[in-house]
């Protein structure tokens, strides 16, 4: 946790890491609360019809302990692979609690992935178990060549399909466990890359990936916890965003976390139920945020309670920072990091550390720098490749079953990112984009994210986004991809206007020389923009 400190120099010199020698998340996360105060609400579940359901540590002590008493039963043991693909919910939980306690290796999966997207990564990752609902083992039956290695199947739906009945299984166990003895490097997590380019790849974490994670929580959430602070994130608890960003750390500290599965993000919804619960603390992705931005007047027609908003997996934007400060009242506070170490770089408005365009600062605990392809460190406005330093407790253990991969990720003991940056004389980072989403134009290297930042500032512009299209004269030329707002419509003239808008804004090198419009823009299931898929179509 961080100091009792509001200065954030202080912070960095007088932070020091205390991880045990025994760690284990489930024990941290749940336990140790149920141990005090077992009636202690741990999170509250929303369902379809606006119920909510409050869901005690205690209840979800018993659960697990029960589920990881039915697991070992079938044989699933330290080490092995746990698959869990289910929308946000108490089972989900569960079952994560379950395998921390098991020693096994929790595999999250995306509830919107495909039939393809969860046969690679149950294939890839030798999963012996999986939890899901009806609605997954829809999915399991189309997969061609069931993975090899899948032993159990148990469904919160009930039984069927080869599948074993959630409520029957944990009814007939008993809801007392011992949990496994492990450290903060035992495995514990195996989160897959979001795959915007190649194959996704397995980032194997230990146990202490979650104590990692904290200094970087209480950066964005403004020294979490606080009395009566709530907290919610519409990321799906299978991406490092729902459930290191916000679920596990929120629960370290005792903090409550609404459950509400929803597969598409509806912005009228996310207001009300912000307000109607009074959730005081939310990390909510760039593209949500940019999609909140489409309700008009929200502190007019909701009475929000909102103490803090978190955002990270892509650039922030000036315009979405002065949205938020201007429509909420509220600076939201911008991270970075990436599934293999995440939370690295923060700002905090309460301690002054916010500055628009820019990511933020090391957050404390973390060395990071802007480095040149040979690892020296870039000078202050020089462009270079964001790398974090070696040993820390949030980077990842590697690549599973790909050491070269993992090997590949390093120069000396700095962990490269793939993302390159700028950094400022007061050690602000400024994020420019992908080393393969940059594009090179007349001898220029122009990052997508100010250029799409700045189409946001039009009035007539909800999304955007930018590659570079292959160029015989420029070598590529800026092309943008945008959504129209409601009451606007594709024309030549808006078209013009837009180019004009950039080139005036910008420079006459960044302004979009094509320009095509869009109902929606392809998405990871954490909401990135697949760029890749927009190049290949550019």
């Amino acid at each position: 946790m961080l100091p009792d400190l509001r200065d954030y120099d202080r912070l960095r010199a007088e932070f020091r890491w205390r991880i045990p020698e025994r760690y284990n998340i489930a024990v941290d996360v749940c336990d140790r609360w149920a141990e005090r105060e077992p009636g202690r609400t741990a999170i509250i579940e929303v369902a379809p019809d606006w119920r909510a359901t409050p869901v005690s540590f205690g209840t979800l002590r018993e659960q697990s302990n029960q589920l990881a008493n039915a697991l070992r039963a079938r044989g699933i043991a330290r080490g092995d692979r746990v698959a869990i693909l289910l929308p946000q919910g108490r089972a989900v939980l569960v079952s994560h609690l379950a395998a921390y306690k098991l020693g096994a290796i929790a595999v999250p999966l995306a509830a919107l992935f495909g039939v393809d997207a969860l046969a690679y990564r149950l294939g890839d990752s030798g999963a012996k178990a999986i939890v899901t609902n009806a609605v997954g083992l829809a999915k399991l039956r189309q997969i061609a060549e069931p993975p090899a290695e899948l032993e159990l199947a148990v469904s919160t739906d009930g039984a069927g399909a080869g599948a074993e009945d959630w409520e029957r299984l944990l009814g007939e166990a008993s809801p007392d466990f011992a949990p496994v003895a492990t450290g903060p490097d035992d495995p514990a997590l195996m989160i897959y890359t979001s795959g915007t380019t190649g194959n996704p790849k397995g980032a194997l974490h230990g146990h202490r990936v979650l104590p990692g994670h904290l200094p970087g929580v209480q950066m964005v959430h403004e020294f979490l916890p606080e009395t009566g602070d709530l907290a919610w994130t519409p990321a799906d608890w299978a991406w490092a965003g729902g459930l290191l960003n916000m679920l596990l750390p929120a629960l370290h500290f005792g903090v409550p976390v609404v459950a509400w599965p929803q597969l598409k993000f509806d912005p009228e919804a996310a207001f009300r139920l912000m307000a109607d619960l009074g959730i005081r603390n939310a990390f909510i992705p760039p593209t949500a945020l940019r999609m909140l931005r489409s309700v008009e007047r929200p502190r007019e027609r909701f009475a929000l309670n909102l103490r803090t908003i978190a955002s990270a997996g892509e650039a922030l934007g000036a315009e979405t920072l002065e949205w938020g400060r201007e429509a909420l009242g509220l600076t939201i506070n911008e991270a970075y990091g990436q599934t293999e170490c995440n939370l690295v770089l923060s700002s905090c408005a309460a301690i002054g550390i916010s500055k628009p365009g820019f990511i933020g600062k090391a957050t404390p605990g973390h060395e990071v720098a802007v480095i040149r392809p040979d690892g020296s460190f870039c000078a202050p406005g020089e462009e270079g490749q964001i790398a974090i330093h070696r040993p820390n407790p949030v980077m990842f253990l590697g690549y599973w079953r790909k050491p070269e991969a993992t090997a590949e990720k390093f120069i000396g003991d700095w962990m490269t990112t793939g993302d390159q940056a700028v950094g400022d004389a007061e050690g602000y980072v400024r994020f420019v984009g992908r080393d393969d989403d940059v594009i090179t134009s007349s001898g220029y290297r122009i990052g997508p994210v100010e250029i799409e930042d700045c189409l946001l500032r039009h009035p007539a512009v909800a999304l955007a986004a930018v590659v570079g299209k292959p160029d015989a004269l420029r070598t590529e030329i800026v092309k943008a991809f945008v959504v129209l707002k409601p009451g606007f419509s594709p024309s030549p003239e808006l078209v013009g206007e837009l180019q004009a808008f950039v080139r005036e804004r910008l420079s006459a090198h960044e302004y979009p020389r094509e320009i095509a419009f869009r109902d929606e823009l392809p998405l990871t299931t954490t909401g990135k923009i697949i760029r890749r898929l927009l190049r290949a179509e550019a």
